[in-house]
């Protein structure tokens, strides 16, 4: 049984446990394929945060049980978050997975295939520089996760529940672990954790994250550094300030989740929409080309007209660069999971599309500010086998949620996969832009 697929769900924290899991497998000799058909083991790393994420496991598991019954599967293996969280309720609805694993030991993932009895971990597995790692994402970025768990305390998330307490790598073992990425030619490094900003504080780093960056900015080849998940309240004058540095993308992911304040207290969030748009303020003046995206919530309880107004209000006043929209999903365990799920699904459905409907027009007028100017932008690979179009990012663009820089080529255009290039805009569109290289 030496081929996997594996199937990794979720957001990129869970992908990185997926190129970990891989790592070690491929040190024991096993080779990976992406049709679940052509498997001798199917591995599916699930994610429990949200209902959506859990019906999307449900859904795989399904489909992967019954290639598992056509006789094409010769072994099944669920992990993951889904797992952690609700390890009987999955063991009832899919009897016939073979080996059920939580968040705790993907370093043993050899011996669940091999079926070798090993001793479980008590807490949440965090890899270092010292983990193999199969790099799934495009050669010219990676991601690289700084901390796992969460010590806040929002009364809507379930994460601090399945992954315990925030918990730092080190930042020798961080810096190593970049040093050896940029040896095999990535360009872009993504850090990412539940909470980015708090990094370091659980060691007793008041300032954590910005003397990381301090120390990844002297790797020489590593062109562009990328911060991911921040928390408002966590947004500090000295990592502002090594923000300017060049190597450092011009670039925060802030999930604001509300602005009405009263649906921020219910939340145990930190900032409402006035200190939010102070805060905002405060980035822009510090770093004037930044970008920013945030992520809400629409639906939360209490939320009625008036809260949703504010909402709204909220995102036309902050005019961010890139924006994400969750649907409220009651987790049991949660502080607000007493509070019930008193608004309607078309109701949450209806003011989605209300906040996407504003921020499609500040994000056309955003886009519009490119026309023709020249940007950098590091080039991922071919938009796919059919068109002779190259897919690449500027650096006020992160992977796989923002939009995209699109190349057309022609016979002049060398070839310039994984590296930066200079583009000059010339049309666009609601979230990508359309450029050609300047030669």
């Amino acid at each position: 049984m030496k081929k996997v697929a594996l199937i990794s769900l979720g957001c990129a924290k869970n992908l990185v446990d997926s190129e970990v899991m891989l790592g070690f497998l491929q040190q024991s000799g096993y080779t990976f394929v992406t049709d679940t058909q052509k498997a001798d083991v199917v591995i599916v790393n699930t994610c429990g945060f949200i209902q959506p994420a859990k019906d999307e496991a449900n859904e795989t598991l399904a489909n992967a049980v019954k290639t598992k019954k056509k006789g094409k599967i010769k072994k099944l293996i669920a992990v993951g978050c889904y797992v952690e969280r609700n390890p009987y309720e999955l063991q009832k609805a899919f009897p016939d997975v073979d080996v059920w694993m939580g968040i705790t030991d993907f370093d043993k993932i050899v011996s669940a295939v091999e079926g070798i009895p090993y001793k479980s971990s008590s807490r949440c597995y965090l890899y270092d520089h010292r983990s193999p790692r199969f790099v799934s994402t495009p050669s010219a970025w990676a991601y690289v996760k700084i901390s796992e768990g969460c010590s806040h305390n929002c009364s809507f998330c379930a994460i601090p529940l399945i992954k315990g307490p925030y918990r730092s790598r080190s930042i020798a073992s961080i810096k190593t672990e970049c040093l050896s990425l940029v040896s095999r030619g990535v360009k872009e490094i993504n850090l990412i954790s539940q909470d980015s900003t708090y990094y370091g504080r659980d060691a007793g780093l008041s300032n954590g994250l910005a003397e990381l960056l301090k120390e990844l900015i002297g790797i020489e080849r590593l062109k562009w550094v990328r911060i991911l998940y921040g928390y408002p309240g966590e947004i500090s004058d000295p990592l502002l300030e090594i923000m300017q540095e060049e190597k450092i993308c011009s670039y925060l992911d802030i999930p604001f989740q509300h602005a009405d304040t009263k649906i921020i207290k219910a939340m145990k969030r930190g900032l409402d929409g006035h200190r939010a748009l102070n805060l905002i303020e405060k980035i822009r003046k510090k770093l004037p080309d930044i970008s920013l995206r945030t992520s809400l919530i629409v639906g939360f309880p209490g939320e009625g007209r008036r809260e949703f107004a504010h909402l709204k209000s909220f995102v036309a006043s902050a005019q961010f660069d890139h924006l994400g929209v969750f649907i409220y999903s009651p987790e049991e365990g949660t502080d607000c999971f007493s509070l019930g799920d008193p608004i309607h699904d078309s109701v949450k459905q209806e003011r989605l599309e209300e906040i996407f409907q504003i921020q499609a027009e500040i994000s056309l007028k955003n886009n519009s500010k490119y026309l023709g100017k020249t940007v950098d932008v590091l080039v991922e690979g071919h938009l796919n086998d059919q068109t002779n179009i190259l897919l690449s990012r500027g650096r006020f663009q992160a992977p796989e949620v923002d939009g995209v820089v699109l190349i057309n080529l022609d016979k002049s255009t060398p070839d310039c996969v994984n590296s930066i290039q200079k583009v000059e805009i010339t049309d666009r569109d609601v979230y990508d832009l359309i450029g050609k290289i300047i030669q």
